[in-house]
């Protein structure tokens, strides 16, 4: 059904624990999972970057491959209102007879409702969407009744009034129209933030699973069963079924699980959780990041065994020279297109389009280790950053005989420093170390510092070395995670190549 092609995260060189170690480490949000006999398919939320929502596949359900990205069209994705951490929510990945379904909300073009894609491969191409404008909310559901019923289920919110509850109603998923007058299903066990609702037919009951707790610390896994989709729901007497909160956990603000079966009567849960390091209040950078679970049932309810799997650790490195004219699927540009960043030269490298005017575009691709070093060979003018948002960056940038190092936190842009060069091609490197140990009880430490260095010829210069506090998202706040960015200059500029490798947690290449 898919091309699986030789990919850099196919490879891994041992394994860990699934319950510290992701399954799709770096900015990978919201999971949600489907299996069509021995494959299984998973896809997350990607907020402001496009294309968007990518798109997995596995046999192992350890093991990942991205085989593209479910939305690459801008018909498909509404620009709209762009900014951090809109776009692209909450999604849900069915399969049901013979084609996949995927349904999320666009929250830049919030007043569309949810948005509908279906496909006969995964790997698309999926089709124009079909709006529920009736639905105003987020994180929307699809499930199906015996007699081919498809029920909506969804979190009733706009940014004004905040949640109003988890509703329901059946749809026609050719036109987007509902069915029926939306009712209220399940509200959770109380704590703040019941979303994410998830709706299941196993055996006899319906289950509708939820996220509540906020996003956060306190974040968790509920659920409730009930004869019929409508309700009454019965709450699990064990809820919550899956959190991390008050603990000292490694990875916190578990929550936004989905369930599948697997092909020997099993089940698993896909989960997301972050991994935070520092002092006090702790910090993660890398995102919230998608985590495997396995699930055993007991008197009709679930019970998450976090520790169940052991996971490959993914060989997340990769060069890019970017031949044949085509970017891989890892390139994304937050609220806008590849096209408005670069053009692909079918040779090999990168044609930056100048600035003209305004804030430059960025082309990007995900940080996936808590270590890590990463390098672009440019010729011209050109940058290379290391960002939350466009408020929260630090990065290096030519205009082909000198290199600035400059960071943003907030309102506040410092240049760092500086380095003239001869011309030519040059190497502008970013590296995420470790932090130093506190000197004294109580410093705050960051989860690391991240170093800015410059090649030029055989002289390599170390212009900043920066705490990675402040490209975290307990300072810069929102969905995302840390991404790597190449940006334009004001003159034309050429981009050679990109290499990122992991580093152990000493800072050093592994």
């Amino acid at each position: 059904m898919i091309d699986d092609r030789t990919h850099p995260d196919a490879v891994a060189t041992r394994t860990a624990s699934g319950e510290i170690q992701p399954i799709l480490p770096g900015f990978h949000p919201d999971p949600t999972i489907c299996r069509v006999g021995n494959d299984y398919y998973l896809a997350t939320s990607s907020f402001e970057y496009f294309p968007g929502a990518p798109i997995f596949h596995s046999t192992d359900l350890v093991s990942w491959r991205q085989i593209g990205n479910i939305l690459d069209r801008r018909s498909q994705f509404r620009r709209g209102t762009p900014g951090p951490s809109s776009g692209i929510y909450a999604p849900t990945l069915r399969h049901h007879e013979g084609r996949f379904w995927f349904i999320a909300t666009n929250a830049s073009a919030f007043e569309d409702g949810q948005l509908i894609v279906h496909a006969e491969n995964p790997a698309g191409p999926w089709s124009e969407p079909v709006l529920v404008r009736e639905a105003i909310g987020i994180d929307p559901d699809l499930a199906w009744d015996d007699d081919g019923t498809c029920y909506l289920t969804w979190h009733d919110l706009d940014f004004v009034r905040g949640g109003a509850g988890i509703l329901q109603a059946p749809i026609d998923l050719t036109t987007g129209e509902l069915l029926s007058v939306p009712y209220p299903v399940w509200q959770g066990t109380g704590m703040v933030a019941a979303e994410g609702p998830h709706l299941y037919r196993i055996g006899e009951w319906w289950y509708l699973m939820l996220a509540e707790g906020g996003t956060e610390r306190g974040h968790a896994v509920t659920i409730a069963r009930a004869p019929r989709p409508q309700g009454p729901y019965e709450a699990c007497p064990r809820n919550p079924v899956l959190t991390r909160r008050s603990s000292g956990h490694l990875v916190q603000n578990t929550g936004h699980a989905d369930l599948v079966d697997t092909p020997d009567g099993g089940w698993v849960a896909v989960y997301l959780g972050v991994r935070a390091t520092g002092s006090t209040p702790k910090f993660h950078v890398l995102g919230r990041e998608t985590f495997l679970a396995g699930v055993t049932w007991s008197d009709g309810w679930p019970q998450v065994d976090t520790a169940a799997f052991e996971v490959p650790v993914p060989a997340t490195s990769f060069r890019d020279h970017f031949a044949g004219g085509v970017l891989d699927p890892r390139w994304v540009v937050p609220g806008g297109d590849a096209s408005d960043v670069v053009d692909v030269d079918a040779r090999g490298g990168l044609r930056l389009r100048p600035v003209d005017g305004g804030a430059a575009q960025v082309l990007c691709a995900r940080v996936r280790d808590l270590r890590w070093s990463a390098r672009v060979e440019i010729d011209g003018s050109a940058g290379f950053f290391v960002r939350i948002d466009d408020r929260h960056w630090y990065g290096l940038q030519s205009d082909g005989a000198r290199v600035r190092a400059s960071a943003r936190i907030g309102d506040v842009t410092q240049d760092m420093g500086e380095i003239r060069f001869a011309g030519g091609t040059v190497t502008l490197e970013i590296d995420a170390v470790a932090a130093p140990p506190a000197a004294t009880p109580g410093a705050s430490i960051g989860p690391d510092q991240i170093v800015l260095t410059v090649v030029a010829g055989d002289t390599r210069t170390e212009l900043a070395r920066l705490d990675g506090r402040y490209i975290s998202t307990e300072v810069a706040s929102g969905f995302t995670g840390r991404m790597l960015g190449i940006v334009p200059g004001a003159a034309p500029g050429r981009v050679r190549s990109v290499v990122y490798s992991p580093l152990d947690n000493g800072g050093s290449r592994s």
